[in-house]
């Protein structure tokens, strides 16, 4: 078991990053949050979680050891596998994965490509003694985003490798920009993100 790697950043991409470790260059699979926080040529450290198949090994990253253990817990679920995993985290943070899942929210479940109705019933069913429960939220529930800007183009391309059409992804991240002036920092595009993604929630085109 791989638990964390931690070596200078080489390569970003939309969907995984390239980490030297002693020499070697490891492939993390991550999400757009996740890879959102890295810099190519800087110093970084992923908590890992190695899945190990027949013909592959993939080494899946995350930015703390909570979002690698909700990763792993939804694995258990039948027909849950490591991708849909990864792309339940790209679209909820963990605890947001709770909050749907003790609410019996299927709604915010359907929001994650790949998810239809029995199978949010069927996350419901199977998690919802074992997840574990969310931390307090504030009134509104959601998270500031500081939103506009140069870096648009990241969120729509990240919102096209989860499932949406270039037009639905880049109309809503128009929405959540809206009237918002300044440019969007590399800490923030995380924000736009789950801010588009709240916008578009189960629909596709």
């Amino acid at each position: 078991m791989i638990a964390s790697v931690h070596g200078t950043v080489q390569k970003v991409r939309l969907d995984a990053a390239v980490i030297e470790v002693g020499g070697v260059g490891m492939l993390v699979q991550a999400t757009p949050a996740t890879l959102a926080g890295l810099r190519v040529g800087a110093s970084a450290t992923l908590h890992t979680s190695l899945v190990v198949r027949e013909d592959s090994l993939t080494l899946f990253g995350f930015a703390d050891d909570d979002e690698r253990e909700v990763f792993e817990i939804v694995q258990t679920v039948s027909g849950v596998g490591p991708r849909l995993a990864l792309a339940m985290l790209a679209v909820h943070t963990p605890d947001g994965l709770r909050r749907a899942v003790v609410d019996e929210d299927l709604k915010a479940l359907e929001r994650v490509p790949g998810i239809g109705r029995k199978g949010a019933q069927r996350i419901v069913l199977e998690l919802k003694d074992r997840i574990g429960a969310p931390a307090p939220v504030s009134v509104s529930g959601i998270p500031p985003v500081v939103v506009a800007g140069d870096r648009r183009d990241q969120v729509v391309e990240a919102l096209v490798g989860l499932g949406w059409s270039a037009r639905v992804a880049d109309d809503a991240v128009t929405t959540v920009l809206d009237g918002v002036e300044g440019p969007v920092g590399p800490d923030e595009v995380a924000g736009v993100l789950r801010a588009a993604l709240r916008t578009l929630g189960g629909g596709r085109a």
